[in-house]
């Protein structure tokens, strides 16, 4: 039996410079991260059960699943 194709999590966040956002590829699943608006467009992204932060910095951002997989 095969594994199935995996299609990664991804985080999307801007570019100070403005244009297409950039991606970072994350290890876990999308529901394994909290994305907060912290202040005005300051916005945080962590692991909900370690507390680790990934991202921190202007925003929106967005946890999601890529629509093809790599």
């Amino acid at each position: 039996m095969s594994n199935p194709i995996p299609y990664p999590t991804l985080l999307r966040y801007p570019t100070w410079y403005g244009g297409m956002p950039d991606e970072m590829v994350l290890p876990l699943e999308p529901t394994a991260y909290l994305v907060e608006q912290v202040e005005g467009d300051r916005w945080k992204v962590s692991v909900k059960h370690t507390g680790e932060v990934l991202y921190r910095g202007i925003g929106p951002v967005v946890v999601v699943e890529s629509p093809a997989p790599f």
